[in-house]
């Protein structure tokens, strides 16, 4: 019971995810950068204040001329949080340390 219990705390923790309610705190108290992944035209229909818009199908090519430090925090959101949890997952590959996903993306927000 407490090995099953301790693979589901490390899993969450391994996960990056972080909720809405966190977001505004983690931003100010690590100065984390925040991307949307979707596409430019959801970007325009509406976004969360100060995120910049990097499609997740563009992440690869484009986040090391806007990032280059790797250990800088960055929080990735969507609308659902699943294109941002791929998108994650290749920044992790390109080296990037601190990143986090946004926990139900911008449906998290809406859905209130």
């Amino acid at each position: 019971m407490i090995n099953t219990i301790r693979k589901i705390f490390y899993r969450c923790i391994e996960n990056k995810e972080i909720s809405y309610k966190e977001l505004n705190e983690f931003i100010k108290n690590k100065g984390a950068l925040l991307i949307d992944v979707r596409s430019s035209q959801e970007y325009d229909e509406g976004h969360i204040n100060g995120a910049i818009n990097i499609p997740s199908y563009n992440i690869k090519k484009e986040i090391e001329k806007i990032i280059k430090n790797k250990n800088q925090p960055i929080i990735l959101y969507c609308a659902t949080g699943a294109r941002s949890k791929t998108a994650k997952t290749e920044l992790e590959k390109l080296g990037y340390e601190n990143v986090y996903n946004l926990k139900g993306g911008m449906d998290s927000i809406w859905v209130k």
